[in-house]
C-alpha cells in the first residue's frame, strides 16, 4: 500500500506542529497590550484565540481518510509502536480504531513533529529536503 500521504503535506504538519509546541504560556492576558509590534516575544505566547492550533487542526480535517490514516500510521512508526515494514497494517489499524477527531488525537500528542520527522525518515524519506521544498 505504501504512504498515502504526500511527504509535502507531512512536512506542512511538522513544520506547523513545531510553530504550536514552540508556544508558552500567555505572560499578558490581552494580545492587544502586548501585540507583537510592541513586543516580537508576544508572538510566542498562547492566547485563547491563538490561530495556530486552529490551522493546524484546520489543515488536517482538509485531509481525506486516507491521508489521516496515514498521517497517523507515519506518527505510529516514528513513535516505535510500528515498524516501517508494519506500516501498512498501521494504516489499517488508524482506520479501525478512527473513534475521534484526528485532528484531536494528533493535537493531543506530545512530540508530533518529532514522531512524524522520525516516520519519515524511517519510511525513507529526506526530512531536509522536504521541508526545504515546502518552505
Amino acid at each position: 500500500m505504501g504512504l498515502e500521504i504526500a511527504p509535502e503535506k507531512v512536512a506542512h504538519v511538522i513544520i506547523k506542529s513545531r510553530e504550536y509546541d514552540a508556544k508558552v504560556g500567555a505572560w499578558n492576558s490581552s494580545p492587544q497590550e502586548n501585540d507583537a509590534a510592541e513586543d516580537p516575544e508576544s508572538i510566542l505566547e498562547d492566547f485563547a484565540a491563538d490561530p495556530t492550533r486552529a490551522e493546524l487542526a484546520g489543515f488536517i480535517r482538509m485531509l481525506n481518510h486516507d491521508e489521516q490514516a496515514s498521517l497517523v500510521a507515519l506518527m505510529w512508526v516514528g513513535r516505535g509502536t510500528y515498524e516501517a515494514e508494519e506500516f501498512d497494517e498501521a494504516v489499517e489499524t488508524a482506520r479501525a480504531e478512527r473513534a475521534n477527531a484526528t485532528a484531536r488525537y494528533l493535537l493531543g500528542m506530545p512530540l508530533l513533529s518529532n514522531y512524524l520527522e522520525e516516520g519519515l525518515e524511517k519510511m525513507g524519506f529526506s526530512v531536509d529536503d522536504i521541508e526545504s521544498d515546502v518552505l
